[in-house]
């Protein structure tokens, strides 16, 4: 049996496990749910957002379609975690 490539693991700050609790919408969690798996799939898809070297190097992926936008940094392992997510 082939399996396809390994997603990576996708952790949440508290912050953005705390919006998370906030949303009551099955559209809205469909909608996160969506792009959790695209950016699972492929932690880079996002883009850098301007910093420094100091932190962790922040991206941001935004799905128009579904309305969503991720703020995420990659650690060494591969492992996701969502610093705040913004439905725009």
């Amino acid at each position: 049996m082939s399996h396809g490539p390994r997603r990576a693991r996708i952790a949440f700050s508290e912050s953005a496990a705390k919006q998370l609790d906030a949303i009551t919408s099955e559209t809205e969690l469909h909608a996160l749910d969506r792009a959790l798996v695209v950016i699972s799939v492929d932690p880079e898809v996002g883009e850098l957002l301007p910093g420094d070297s100091s932190g962790p190097r922040l991206r941001q992926y935004v799905d128009d379609v579904e309305r969503v936008r991720l703020v995420y940094w990659v650690t060494a392992l591969k492992t996701v975690v969502v610093v705040a997510f913004i439905e725009v």
